[in-house]
């Protein structure tokens, strides 16, 4: 079962596109928490 989902390209391609977009959501969203971290952290040290 789990060898013949691999041989069809269309299967293939869609689990590609979907561990791409997982992948770069993951970086998208750890560079917006890290520049609201700076961002917070040089509010702080302006008091």
């Amino acid at each position: 079962m789990v060898v013949s989902l691999f041989d069809d390209p269309v299967v293939l391609g869609l689990i590609v596109v979907l561990v791409a977009f997982v992948f770069f959501g993951y970086l998208l969203m750890r560079r917006t928490v890290m520049g609201l971290r700076e961002g917070y952290e040089d509010g702080q040290r302006r008091d």
